[in-house]
């Protein structure tokens, strides 16, 4: 079974291995704080200022980032006050955690599977019309527009950016893998993973094996609803979504459902 989790490997490969699976995990993503001067001061400038009264918090790795600059520069308590006085919504649990560290309350937590939907929906029956978007690793142009389409006015604050890891050497290794038929099942969680996977292939000259392995030769996992959604938007079939958006619930449904799934997979691709 094929990871590209970076946070969480060895995490990751302990879950397929408790289950009797074949881990490899090749870690896909770095998050790196953007280089851009004074980003976080200038943000709370903007939360002290009144400039916004709801926040969407997308992540707890952006909320932590932003902490941390603040309290390079500053009293992080500073930060803490600018946001108690506005509205916090959080993307989910894991931004909880970094906002209780502040003692800054949360007014909505977005239940799963914690899309940019859900989010929406959530914005949508509250009265706050000034919004500022704690990104992740890149823009969401859709949420954004939808909740301008609300009326809202939206303003990201980006604090880090996913990139390629430094070591692609394990991602390398997984294009190789893939292409050459030594790959049962590959289990996605983020869309950015996709995206470097085909990046490092089409590098390596291997971009097209990798699409015919993953299109017929074997079982793809996705997390939830937006890494289908980009599953399928790059005409690649997704065999398995776990009932809960949770990497525990999506290994434990592969290491159910795989090996069924790979006999018709493969049982289909032999008959044409």
């Amino acid at each position: 079974m094929l990871s590209l989790e970076s946070r969480r490997a060895k995490e990751i490969e302990g879950y397929i291995e408790r289950l009797n699976g074949d881990a490899f995990v090749a870690p896909s993503v770095a998050e790196r704080v953007v280089e851009q001067d004074g980003v976080a001061a200038a943000f709370l400038k903007q939360l002290e200022s009144g400039a916004f009264d709801l926040l969407i918090c997308m992540t707890g790795t952006g909320l932590a980032f932003l902490r941390d600059l603040v309290a390079a520069e500053m009293p992080v308590e500073r930060l803490a006050v600018a946001l108690r006085k506005i509205t916090i919504v959080s993307r989910g649990p894991k931004p909880v955690p970094i906002l209780r560290s502040l003692d800054v309350p949360v007014s909505v937590v977005v239940p799963e599977p914690n899309t940019w939907r859900e989010i929406v929906e959530a914005v949508a029956v509250r009265p706050e019309r000034s919004i500022a978007v704690q990104e992740y690793g890149r823009p969401n142009l859709q949420m954004n527009a939808a909740l301008e389409a609300l009326g809202a006015t939206v303003t990201p604050m980006t604090i880090y950016r996913w990139t390629l890891p430094d070591d692609v050497a394990p991602l390398r290794e997984a294009v190789r893998r893939l292409s050459s038929g030594q790959v049962d099942t590959v289990i996605f969680t983020s869309s950015i993973q996709l995206d470097h996977l085909l990046e490092v292939a089409r590098e390596m000259n291997l971009e097209d094996r990798v699409y015919s392995a993953l299109r017929h030769d074997v079982v793809v996992a996705s997390v939830g609803p937006v890494m289908t959604e980009w599953l399928e938007a790059h005409v690649i079939p997704v065999d398995i979504i776990p009932k809960h958006p949770k990497m525990a619930s999506l290994v434990k449904t592969a290491a159910d459902e795989s090996a069924v799934l790979l006999l018709k997979k493969r049982a289909l691709r032999a008959s044409n």
